[in-house]
């Protein structure tokens, strides 16, 4: 069974109610609403943490994102690659 629900009134623009609306599908606004929500607290979560590690270890250099990116680029690319050895 899925997590305990109770029920919330919230205020927000109606075009922005109404375009969620639209986008909830059969699962509806709620749903629509509810998971929208959860992946704000998942990023308010993930700044919180990166703003721990910068006080502790100082700011994430533009070099270190970039060699970052590259990395992940290149574990994209080898994946994509063996994927297609594999076919």
């Amino acid at each position: 069974m899925g997590e305990p629900t109770g029920k919330y009134s919230i205020t927000m623009p109606r075009d922005i109610a109404e375009a969620a609306r639209a986008r909830g599908g059969p699962s509806g606004l709620s749903a629509y609403v509810a998971a929208a929500v959860a992946r704000q607290i998942e990023r308010d979560n993930l700044n919180e943490l990166i703003q721990v590690a910068e006080a502790e270890h100082g700011p994430v250099t533009d070099e270190e994102i970039q060699a970052l990116r590259e990395q992940l680029h290149q574990a994209h690319r080898d994946g994509a690659s063996n994927g297609a050895d594999a076919a």
